[in-house]
């Protein structure tokens, strides 16, 4: 077995314990794009496009509240943000691929591929062929969330309407923060942003995502900031 296989396999191998959150969360975006009024071509072409869960369900309930394109792009983008830092830790290990590689793996490159692929990375760091473990994590996810995705919109498909399936919209984001409530500051940021996408909720062109995450990053910023002083 070549290098490029075995860490291709190992990238698969390490990334499918991640998956189990991953399947449930495809199947309930897929019924909500159908339950939101949006179709199953266009539900589905935003997993290939977008391939982001969480910007992806933004988009389209911005969308669905009348916000603009622009505005729910834009909302979507800043959800997204957090894969600048990711990209930022991976370029160093990988900054002699061609530019084709570097692009193919920033759009592979999920939550669940960056956790184990960077620790791939920092124990092999000699291994030319590393990026190949990020190149198994990534499509394995892409994989099961375009399969999830299709399953979701037919499941949306014959699910009666007066059942409802946009409750399950505030229960997903919650399910991601449950993580992040064990720290003073991840609350703090979580707290601050609730409060300002209230707020901020009747914005022009249903900007309040921009306006809340932009206010709870300088929020952050001078809390950390009078954090380190005391």
């Amino acid at each position: 077995m070549s290098k490029k296989t075995e860490n291709l396999i190992k990238g698969f191998y390490d990334v499918c314990p991640l998956l189990l959150p991953v399947v449930p969360f495809g199947i309930i975006f897929g019924a909500i794009g159908i339950e939101l009024g949006f179709g199953p071509y266009i539900t589905y072409a935003t997993s290939i496009i977008i391939f982001s869960g969480a910007s992806q369900i933004v988009f389209f309930q911005l969308l669905s509240n009348g916000a603009s394109p622009l505005i729910a792009i834009t909302s979507s983008s800043v959800v997204s943000t957090r894969h600048l830092l990711y990209g930022a830790v991976v370029a160093q290990y990988l900054s002699k691929l061609s530019l084709i590689w570097k692009l193919f793996l920033s759009y592979l490159l999920t939550d669940q591929s960056f956790a184990v692929s960077q620790d791939y990375f920092k124990k092999n760091l000699n291994d030319k062929y590393k990026h190949y473990h990020l190149l198994g994590a990534g499509l394995t996810l892409w994989t099961v969330w375009q399969v999830t995705t299709i399953i979701g919109i037919l499941l949306g498909s014959i699910v009666p309407e007066e059942l409802g399936l946009t409750f399950t919209i505030p229960l997903t984001f919650l399910a991601l923060l449950v993580n992040y409530f064990r720290k003073i500051d991840h609350l703090f940021v979580i707290f601050i942003s609730g409060l300002l996408s209230i707020i901020f909720y009747e914005a022009p062109f249903k900007s309040y995502i921009i306006l809340s995450s932009l206010f709870s990053l300088l929020a952050i910023f001078l809390f950390l900031k009078f954090k380190k002083k005391i």
